[in-house]
């Protein structure tokens, strides 16, 4: 017993800190935000906190619902390109040579190491009108596009350079190519683990690779993926950077309004409720997904 107390003095001696770090600079911030969604605004820089429900009967308007609603598509799209992509790549990096692996690895950790804004602006550069996307399909067109008199079909026209830029398809390429490592490294420590010797197995018994994937891969590294969607979806879903830079007017999503709400309408109270309504619906999604894990693991 006095062992036992010994630990827990030192557990708490250790834990003191990181609670203290987190109190102060997490738990009474958020709360001081909460408490600022039950408010109105009484002067310019001052708030009345006065219980309040107006700022989210207003968050919940056809208006704001609408952008909460085309948020969670864009998310769920580019969380799906992202799973349809990093999952091959995963699965490509786990069964590298043993000299490949730390390198395919550190290229796809590579892009934490250069800071969000500066890949923003380099897509940016790519994508726009006289961008390198759209010098390569000029070449493409300029050099094979004659190729088409050769069969009998008319020859093609100058080419106009695509509209690549400033769109909702910019925003999902962009969230996909910030987002995309978050699944790959999930998906790559559940497909790690995988015993091998049952992929074996179902390949000599006749199950060919695609069945073999869909059928034995995908549920044995269930966790990864959910992970890996959870991982992806979150940050998706609140995403500011990424559509204020490539989206146009119609391509903002629900952290473009939020900012907005705090900075440029001075309307603190209810940007506070529009942030934790975004934050009550991922709470939710993840609870659900965790129930639905719980189910799962029951019935095995």
């Amino acid at each position: 017993m006095e062992d036992w107390k010994r630990s827990r003095a030192l557990f708490a001696a250790v834990a003191t800190a990181p609670l203290t770090w987190l109190t102060l600079f997490f738990i009474i911030p958020m709360g001081v935000i909460w408490l600022y969604s039950f408010g109105t605004n009484a002067g310019l820089t001052e708030i009345e906190i006065s219980g309040t429900l107006a700022n989210y009967k207003k968050a919940l308007e056809p208006l704001y619902l609408g952008i909460f609603a085309k948020s969670l598509v864009v998310a769920g799209i580019t969380t799906a390109i992202c799973l349809v992509v990093g999952f091959p790549v995963a699965l490509a990096i786990v069964f590298a040579s043993d000299k490949w692996k730390p390198w395919l690895l550190l290229g796809i950790m590579l892009p934490f190491w250069t800071n969000l804004l500066i890949r923003t602006y380099a897509l940016m550069a790519v994508l726009r009108t006289e961008g390198y996307a759209n010098q390569a399909i000029g070449w493409l067109h300029d050099r094979f596009g004659g190729l088409l008199t050769l069969v009998g079909l008319p020859a093609p026209g100058a080419y106009e350079p695509l509209h690549l830029l400033y769109n909702n398809f910019a925003v999902v390429l962009g969230l996909v190519y910030v987002h995309l490592p978050f699944m790959v490294l999930p998906l790559y420590a559940a497909l790690d683990r995988l015993d091998r010797s049952l992929i074996e197995a179902s390949l000599d018994l006749g199950a060919g690779h695609l069945r073999t994937l869909l059928l034995i891969v995908a549920p044995l590294a269930a966790p990864g993926i959910i992970s890996g969607i959870i991982i992806t979806f979150v940050p998706a879903l609140g995403a500011y950077l990424t559509p204020d830079l490539l989206g146009g007017t119609d391509s903002q999503m629900i952290a473009n309004v939020i900012e907005r709400q705090f900075k440029r309408a001075n309307n603190w109270p209810f940007g506070a409720a529009l942030s934790f309504l975004l934050m009550y619906a991922t709470f939710i999604a993840i609870a659900i997904q965790a129930l639905k894990a719980k189910q799962a693991e029951k019935r095995r």
